[in-house]
């Protein structure tokens, strides 16, 4: 038998050397196949596990970002408070003095300006801590990733976080005193000439805050310009010029300075960016509008009482005296910079195009693509 079955292959040799190599490059392929699906797999799990522990630093970052807001708020509503004080001149009326009117007409430029001071410093901080954080949260990351990596060296090491970080101080500090001035002037300006016996209305308010804003934000249009080589109007109050700060030091920049200016220099050109300004944007009409809405439940009681005589059937007819209202916008800042979960901070910190904007910046600065980009 074993005969005729040589005999049958030596009779068809090249068919069954043929069929064999067949068999085994398909044998083969099917080994090779699965081992790039295996391959394939364990990169895909590798792949998920990385964007799953990525998406959960995020989510903890944005966390630390609403804790570090609300801790801020307490010291930030302090400086307004400090700078601008309405509690001494409350105090001095009391005593019914004999500059009784001119104490009214500062308290007057004063109440308004801390409650829009307040608006603007808290949609800064909240705006400026996502920026801030997604960034070296991203850095953070990446240096976390390539722990254990021979060569590596740290992206953002903990002195520089804390270095980079200490700039939010400009906010509170110089940045906050020079938006102070420019909103004074701006107040000043715009309801400096009022009557405090004239009656306002809620539509009237929202009037007089608009054209306090248009001289804060768009300031090339008044006598007074703190628009520096084409920067966004507002980016002064958030960020020092720190590159200024280091230069001065010529060669006693230490290597932590340089990586510090770096990250700060990325920090500027993202507080430059057509996108922050939409969002800060965003921020400050949903700010004001918040403002309106606690200072329209001012005017309900007087909207009841006039309904009832018959004399007006909706609230925008309502209207106070000034001088009435000037002690509840003065009380404004109270909600505004609360440190307690307020409904105006909950709405900044929740809004849509803040939760995107934080996403895009810590995707950008998170990714080792991205990355490579921006280093060459």
């Amino acid at each position: 038998m074993l005969h005729s079955l040589w005999a049958f292959v030596k009779r068809h040799r090249v068919k069954v050397l043929y069929t064999g190599a067949l068999v085994g490059g398909v044998y083969l392929l099917g080994k090779y196949a699965q081992k790039k699906i295996r391959d394939l797999q364990e990169r895909e799990a590798a792949e998920y596990i990385a964007q799953a522990r990525r998406q959960y630093h995020f989510e903890s970052n944005q966390r630390t970002c609403n804790m570090t807001v609300l801790s801020m708020l307490p010291n930030l509503r302090e400086a307004i408070m400090q700078q601008l004080n309405s509690e001494s001149l409350t105090s001095l009326l009391k005593n019914r003095p004999a500059n009784k009117l001119e104490i009214w007409e500062d308290l007057r430029i004063i109440s308004f300006s801390r409650s829009i001071v307040a608006v603007y410093s808290t949609c800064m901080l909240v705006v400026l801590l996502r920026v801030q954080l997604n960034i070296i949260g991203g850095y953070i990351y990446l240096d976390n990733a390539a722990v254990g990596k021979n060569g590596t060296t740290p992206l953002a090491p903990p002195d520089v976080q804390q270095q980079y970080l200490s700039s939010i101080e400009h906010l509170l500090g110089d940045g906050l005193n020079e938006l102070i001035t420019v909103v004074k002037k701006a107040v000043q300006n715009v309801i400096g000439s009022l009557s405090l016996k004239q009656s306002v209305s809620l539509q009237e308010l929202e009037k007089y805050l608009g054209e306090i804003r248009e001289q804060v934000e768009h300031p090339c249009n008044s006598s007074e310009s703190v628009i520096i080589a084409n920067k966004s109007p507002l980016c002064w109050y958030l960020i020092p010029d720190e590159e200024a700060t280091l230069t001065s030091q010529a060669s006693g920049l230490t290597e932590k300075d340089l990586t510090t200016l770096r990250i700060l220099n990325e920090t500027r050109d993202m507080l430059e960016s057509t996108d922050f300004s939409t969002v800060l944007n965003s921020c400050l009409n949903r700010g004001f509008s918040r403002l309106l809405d606690n200072m329209a439940e001012f005017f309900k009681p007087m909207e009841e009482a006039m309904t009832q005589n018959g004399k007006i059937n909706s609230l925008s007819d309502a209207k106070l005296p000034l001088a009435k209202i000037i002690p509840i916008i003065n009380g404004q800042i109270h909600s505004t910079c609360s440190e307690t979960p307020s409904h105006f901070v909950q709405d900044l910190l929740l809004m849509d195009q803040v939760k995107d904007f934080a996403a895009n910046i810590y995707e950008a600065f998170s990714s080792p693509q991205q990355l490579a980009m921006r280093i060459q």
